[in-house]
């Protein structure tokens, strides 16, 4: 039995003495390319990589796909003079919608007729609550809410978010998500150009 524990200690040992010297080979034949480079993350990544291939975060950082999401961010569009115009109506969707209820809206009112006002007050989503599942943007009517990719989100205190740190410009969510993006482009511009026909009828 002895015997048997011995060879076995000595195949880990083996295994680890091939990924170490694997490990220097492999950094040489990628000298200077195979760390804090797209290339050489992507090398890591693969099948063909030999030896130690851990990402050495926070000084590099994998690529997450499009679809990844962490914490929803509320889209504006901006206008000629730099104003932003927020697409969110405050309809109330969202919190209804929310698993967990971290979302919560004050609503704004006219304050001369007191009738409401498609534009929220305040906006508030709590990070430490949400389980980044996304339903909130999924039925969202007016693509007002997006799901991010910013997964640095640690802190010494809690994590809600108000409207001023969920506010993104539209730029932004068409360059982490611009397949998703050019499809929403297309469909808002054929529902435009089904809305002039109908009215020219």
């Amino acid at each position: 039995m002895s015997e048997m524990y011995g060879k076995g200690i000595l195949k880990g040992l083996g295994v680890s003495l091939k990924r170490f010297i694997e490990t220097y080979l492999d950094d040489i034949a990628w000298i200077g390319k195979r760390y804090r480079t797209p290339e050489g993350i992507a090398h890591r990544s693969g099948k063909d990589a030999r030896g130690i291939f851990t990402v050495q975060y926070p000084e590099e950082k994998l690529p997450v796909p499009e679809e990844f999401r962490v914490i929803p961010f509320l889209i504006y569009d901006e206008g000629p003079n730099g104003e932003k115009n927020l697409r969110c109506t405050s309809c109330g969707i969202c919190p209804k919608v929310c698993p967990p209820q971290c979302i919560w809206i004050v609503r704004s009112s006219d304050p001369i007729t007191g009738r409401p006002i498609p534009d929220p007050a305040e906006f508030y989503i709590d990070a430490d609550i949400c389980m980044n599942c996304g339903l909130c943007a999924e039925y969202c009517p007016f693509d007002a809410i997006k799901m991010d990719h910013d997964y640095e989100l640690s802190s010494f205190g809690r994590n809600i978010l108000d409207k001023e740190k969920l506010s993104k410009p539209a730029k932004y969510y068409e360059t982490i998500r611009p397949v998703n993006a050019a499809k929403e482009k297309e469909a808002r511009a054929a529902k435009e150009a089904a809305r002039a026909s109908a009215k020219a009828e």
